[in-house]
């Protein structure tokens, strides 16, 4: 049975896909593509393609060039000014907060949270802060708790950080933006390039201590731009890379990225695409994430290990704890990112050498928001996702 279900696979792998309407969804790689055990063959399978650095790194440009093909940015846009617009800077205790929109296309606005350091003296490195799929218009986003928390954390370890909306999240919905739209893939990680862009084009920003995190579809969105662009130096994705799982949105895999006529891949191998720059995986017991310590991680370890570096990935895996970027995914972050990046984690432990995040403000939606009466939203911009010009 085990060899015919092999055999089933390396079929699927290797086999064009069919462009029938009712196929579209498998070959886009939607949801949970795989069972865990057919998984589990895939990547055995998939090892054996490459052996040596040099196998690893030609099958590494295919998936490369199979994301930029998918999202259809080959060849990519030009990079037009970003014209960043800036609201009034709110001073806390270790830290400053100022929400920015950039324009990633003429009109297309990303809006965001930027946080700084109180001290401001050297180069800094820059952390991009991507967020996920929580539904509850009143608790999501980088509106969430957890997402400001950590954002403010790593401002006082040294950091500025850009913490930016997801297509259709936040004031781009208000506008009349979907964010389960077909083109959401394409336009979300463009955006993510974007946002590369604008956080390194701020004064003493250091572009050799360049991180991007996130978690669930922040997680697809932190390994996708760490894959296609090498200026992300450092990465964490939380909760997200899967053999088996593809994500469950049309952002994550409502376009062919992962399988076209000339190759079959997974967000196994996307994320290995960050090798040899160090990577944190962080796993939990109780979504798809649970198998990384047996599955995912060697794999991985194992492409880190042909380019000779096989301790510039580590998992931390917490069997306890579920889907999100909890305190406990939290504590594992911030001394990874304090080690690569040369962060001060001390500015965030308290007299017994525990994480503290005390005194962290938590602000309310409205008072994120880039635009407002005092700050109008210019008569040009883009109101919906179809009005996109590329």
């Amino acid at each position: 049975m085990k060899a015919l279900l092999l055999l089933l696979i390396t079929s699927f792998l290797f086999t064009p896909p069919l462009v029938s309407q009712e196929n579209e969804k498998k070959v886009q790689g939607i949801g949970h593509l795989y069972s865990e055990d057919e998984a589990k063959l895939v990547i055995t399978q998939q090892k054996k393609e490459y052996q040596t650095e040099q196998e690893w790194l030609h099958r590494a440009e295919i998936i490369r060039q199979g994301i930029w093909q998918g999202t259809g940015l080959d060849p990519l846009p030009a990079k037009t000014p970003l014209k960043p617009r800036f609201t009034q800077e709110r001073k806390y205790d270790g830290y400053s907060v100022q929400n920015v929109a950039i324009e990633s296309l003429p009109g297309v606005f990303v809006t965001g949270s930027l946080y700084l350091p109180e001290n401001r003296n050297n180069k800094m490195p820059g952390i991009l802060s991507a967020h996920g799929h929580w539904s509850k218009r009143e608790d999501y986003g980088r509106y969430r708790n957890d997402a400001q928390i950590r954002c403010a954390a790593l401002a006082r370890m040294g950091a500025i950080v850009f913490s930016y909306d997801m297509v259709g999240y936040g004031e781009m919905a208000d506008w009349g933006w979907e964010h389960k739209h077909p083109d959401a893939l394409k336009q979300q990680l463009w955006n993510s390039i974007r946002a590369l862009d604008f956080i390194l084009s701020l004064e003493n920003v250091d572009p050799e201590r360049i991180a991007i995190t996130g978690a669930s579809g922040g997680g697809t969105q932190t390994f996708l731009l760490t894959a296609v662009d090498d200026r992300i130096k450092v990465s964490v994705p939380v909760v997200q890379v899967s053999a088996h799982f593809f994500g469950g949105c049309v952002c994550e895999s409502g376009m062919p990225i992962h399988k076209s006529y000339h190759h079959q891949t997974n967000n196994v191998e996307i994320a290995a695409l960050a090798a040899p720059r160090p990577m944190l995986l962080v796993s939990d017991g109780d979504d798809w994430t649970k198998n990384t310590p047996e599955v995912e991680f060697p794999h991985i370890q194992y492409i880190y290990n042909l380019m000779g570096v096989k301790n510039n990935v580590k998992n931390v895996h917490l069997p306890e704890e579920g889907h999100g970027y909890e305190l406990p995914k939290r504590k594992a972050v911030y001394p990874f990112l304090a080690r690569h990046l040369n962060l001060d984690l001390t500015a965030i432990l308290d007299e017994k050498g525990e994480i503290n995040e005390k005194g962290i403000v938590i602000e309310p939606y409205e008072k994120m928001n880039v635009f407002s009466t005092s700050n109008p939203r210019p008569g040009y911009a883009v109101l919906t996702n179809d009005d996109v010009k590329w």
